[in-house]
């Protein structure tokens, strides 16, 4: 009689070669998933750090007058905006580094090039005659942050089948995002005491005669930046993934390149633009009330709840898709836009919770639809272009916090946010054409 027993599968990682050279997460012989999730965490730390760095400019711009630097609001403005500029400038960088130095190398450097901002702010704080070029020159350099983001992302996607990159990708950006919100809360703090026992900074001293340590709000990440280089050149690896700058830029004769920059620039742009500029916002539309509500106080809340939601998204598009994600994002960003409209001409500063309760909703939903563009890019793409699209579309939305800056300069808040509200309801519909109603073109 005739034997039809089948053979069994090989065991997961079993036929991976000790150098990586055939490397391919779709064959679970041929994947490492414990690699795969240990460079998911040694980058994800890597980011949270680069998003604090990123940010740090806004944490610690709104104090600045208090300990005597002459800036007006337009300046203040302008200072906090650059950080976007740079950030999305320095992403067109990134984008193309995960072929060609490898995983090791670039989350390494993505980590000790953090020093240079953290070092500069530690050291610029504690001099009031400081010139405004030098403080814009060290917000460009805090953009080093969230120019990493499309190389780490990218990196990332190299390493994960695609139907774990909603959640290994929704994860890793989730988680990264929380970096935003833990430096505009850690900044109020560490200001307010000695740290590191380190006596050659003393404090300076605020316009009421209390002590201020502001130079702490950089010093106290140059540790974890140290030890998370470090981390990557002892655990980190390389897998066989190389292309050159001409096969990279392919992605730029692809229609959805273009159609998923738009919807990311609505989704992370808006999150993120926002995110740098809501303590601002706090302060020019309710700070001349009696009992004003304390800019510091309000802002961190909204990006640790967008990275959250972002996260936890993850696991979700995976099993569900991730373009309804992002067109529920879509819809959720604009009904907030326009919640917020209602509250940016107030009368008393009872206002400020309806204005608070929009921010809110935009923040939420930007988790969905930053989740969705992520799952969605892996499964639109082929695997070398998932990536450059990924970087490239990170790069364009890393713009946001410099956009968003630029336009509450020149215009005021409540034309800016009927602006926001449009181009969501644009993007909406272009999630709901191509990607998510019955029939699409691409469902992702």
């Amino acid at each position: 009689m005739k034997d039809t027993a089948t053979a069994p599968a090989e065991a997961p990682g079993s036929a991976l070669k000790p150098d990586l050279s055939n490397w391919d997460p779709e064959n679970p012989a041929t994947w490492d998933s414990k690699l795969a999730w240990r460079t998911l965490s040694v980058s994800t730390f890597t980011m949270i750090l680069a998003f604090a760095t990123w940010y740090l400019v806004s944490a610690i711009a709104p104090r600045l007058g208090d300990i005597g630097f002459d800036l007006t609001d337009q300046q203040l403005y302008w200072l906090v905006a650059i950080p976007g500029l740079a950030g999305g400038l320095i992403r067109f960088v990134f984008m193309f580094l995960p072929p060609i130095l490898g995983t090791r190398k670039l989350v390494a450097l993505s980590a000790f090039v953090l020093l240079l901002p953290m070092v500069g702010w530690t050291l610029v704080v504690r001099d009031t005659s400081t010139p405004y070029w030098v403080l814009l020159a060290l917000a460009f350099s805090a953009g080093v942050g969230g120019g990493s983001f499309s190389g780490l992302m990218a990196s990332t996607s190299y390493f994960f089948p695609k139907r774990l990159s909603g959640t290994a990708l929704g994860l890793q950006a989730g988680i990264g995002n929380f970096g935003i919100g833990v430096v505009q809360l850690l900044v109020p703090w560490v200001v307010g005491f000695g740290l590191f026992g380190t006596a050659v900074l003393t404090p300076q001293s605020s316009a009421d005669g209390d002590l201020v340590w502001l130079h702490n709000g950089g010093l106290v990440l140059i540790p974890w930046v140290l030890f998370a280089g470090i981390l990557a050149i002892v655990v980190l690896r390389r897998v066989p993934v190389t292309a050159n700058f001409r096969q990279q830029l392919s992605i730029f004769r692809l229609k959805h390149t273009w159609i998923m920059t738009a919807i990311y620039l609505m989704s992370f742009g808006a999150f993120s633009g926002l995110a740098a500029q809501t303590g601002l916002i706090i302060r020019d539309v309710f700070g001349g009330f009696e009992d004003a509500p304390n800019p510091l106080a309000w802002a961190w809340i909204g990006p640790l709840l967008g990275a959250a939601v972002r996260a936890a998204c993850g696991p979700l598009c995976d099993r569900w898709g991730g373009a309804i994600f992002t067109f529920i994002g879509g819809a959720g960003m604009t009904l907030g836009t326009l919640i917020t409209l209602l509250f940016l001409s107030p009368s008393s500063v009872d206002a400020f919770w309806g204005f608070l309760t929009g921010m809110m909703v935009i923040f939420f939903f930007s988790g969905f639809a930053n989740a969705g563009t992520f799952k969605q890019m892996p499964m639109i793409f082929p695997k070398l272009q998932a990536g450059g699209a990924i970087g490239w579309t990170a790069s364009v939305g890393a713009f946001g916090p410099f956009l968003v800056g630029i336009a509450l300069s020149a215009i005021s808040p409540t034309v800016f946010f009927i602006v926001c509200a449009a181009w969501c309801a644009f993007c909406t519909g272009l999630a709901w054409w191509y990607y998510a109603r019955p029939g699409a073109e691409k469902p992702s």
